[in-house]
């Protein structure tokens, strides 16, 4: 094996378009195919929530300064913490508290980054 000259088996595409499936390139290679399926792992959507809300409290905290609309951010998440806490939770008061925290934390991306997270989390929670 050592004296034998080295050969490249790769690939090469000029242009077009290529969708590829399984495949294998090289000595003795194999390409496998089967059933592909998903382990259902049964997120807790409301715990996910609980706790996207607290990084939300947290951000909101270091970002204080930034925030045009004084208690407004607390509101909303004192709304979203209780409504969570029901056994069934309002939608219309999830979306309204997010939709106005979605407003307040725009300006800010990493605020705004976790409120997205949370918003969907509350949607997992709400079943859409």
């Amino acid at each position: 094996m050592a004296n034998e000259p080295v050969t490249n088996n790769g690939v090469q595409q000029f242009g077009g378009h290529s969708q590829v499936g399984n495949q294998a390139i090289g000595q003795h290679a194999r390409a496998l195919s089967g059933p592909v399926g998903f382990q259902n792992l049964a997120v807790d959507h409301r715990a996910l929530a609980v706790e996207l809300l607290a990084t939300v409290e947290r951000l909101l905290a270091e970002h204080r300064a930034e925030l045009p609309d004084g208690g407004a951010p607390e509101l909303e998440v004192r709304r979203l913490r209780e409504e969570l806490a029901e056994p069934s939770p309002e939608p219309g008061v999830l979306r309204r508290a997010l939709d106005r925290l979605t407003a307040i934390a725009a300006p800010i991306a990493p605020l705004a980054v976790a409120v997205a997270e949370l918003t969907g989390a509350v949607q997992s929670i709400l079943g859409g």
